[in-house]
């Protein structure tokens, strides 16, 4: 079966608008034009764009969704088994979630006082959970097993003030980023402060620190493109300015 631009869409639950851009950036092209001009999409096509979809639902960027489907050795059986698997995860993290929401709820309507632990737990999971579907891979490869297990424990040991304060730092830190990054200056009062609380946040996850891991851990926040995505969505070019700032913090402690 063949389908027009509008009536894929209809069918994905996508705009037009999306579909003729897929085109314009070489992600999705139709199988063919017709005499009149519009563009025919045909099964492969709907297969492509299906695990376009997949990828897109798990926040990957566009250029790297390309860069994976356009491969010559991408395997659609092997992509819907993984993706398959980030599905089941995801859901597992949500019943946990929907879990401690519940026991929330529960103890609210009986006037009751959840302990620091109980009312935690599901949010510290959820980090957690979630930053292991989302970079697990690339850090164990980068940090060892041990590494990662140890700072996850370190997040599920958090106390509430503990929690908090991890919060505030991640929001100040943010903060003085993005002053420093409309200064345009890495090597700014603001950039080094925001640099030394990008460490201070770290060392609720780390159980040591050195100044090569936090350089490292800059250039991968510019090479991996889900840490890059996750930085520029506050601004265009944070990720990178992030690093420069990080790397001028660790150069002044010499």
């Amino acid at each position: 079966m063949e389908y027009t631009v509008q009536k894929l869409a209809h069918l994905a639950d996508v705009s037009a608008r999306t579909l003729r851009y897929y085109d314009e950036i070489n992600l999705l092209k139709p199988a063919r034009i017709n005499s009149s001009g519009y563009r025919i999409y045909g099964e492969h096509e709907i297969n492509q764009l299906q695990q376009i979809l997949f990828y897109r639902e798990l926040g990957l960027h566009l250029e790297k969704i390309k860069e994976i489907v356009a491969s010559p050795t991408f395997d659609r059986y092997k992509a819907l088994k993984e993706h398959h698997l980030g599905l089941l995860e995801e859901k597992e993290r949500l019943n946990k979630l929907i879990q401690n929401v519940e026991k929330t709820i529960y103890a609210e309507e009986r006037n009751e006082k959840m302990n620091d632990k109980e009312k935690f737990e599901g949010f510290k999971k959820e980090l957690v959970e979630e930053n292991e579907r989302k970079y697990g891979k690339e850090i164990r490869q980068k940090y060892g097993e041990k590494e990662v297990e140890h700072s996850n424990q370190k997040v599920l040991n958090m106390t509430e003030e503990q929690y908090r304060e991890l919060t505030a730092t991640e929001k100040e830190m943010f903060e003085k980023l993005k002053k420093a990054f409309e200064e345009g200056d890495p090597q700014s009062e603001n950039a080094l402060r925001a640099a030394e609380l990008h460490k201070k946040w770290l060392l609720y996850y780390w159980n040591s620190y050195s100044k090569e891991a936090h350089k490292g851990l800059g250039e991968m926040y510019v090479s991996d493109e889900r840490f890059k995505q996750y930085y520029d969505q506050h601004g265009d070019g944070l990720a990178e300015f992030l690093r420069d700032a990080i790397y001028a913090y660790t150069e002044m402690e010499k």
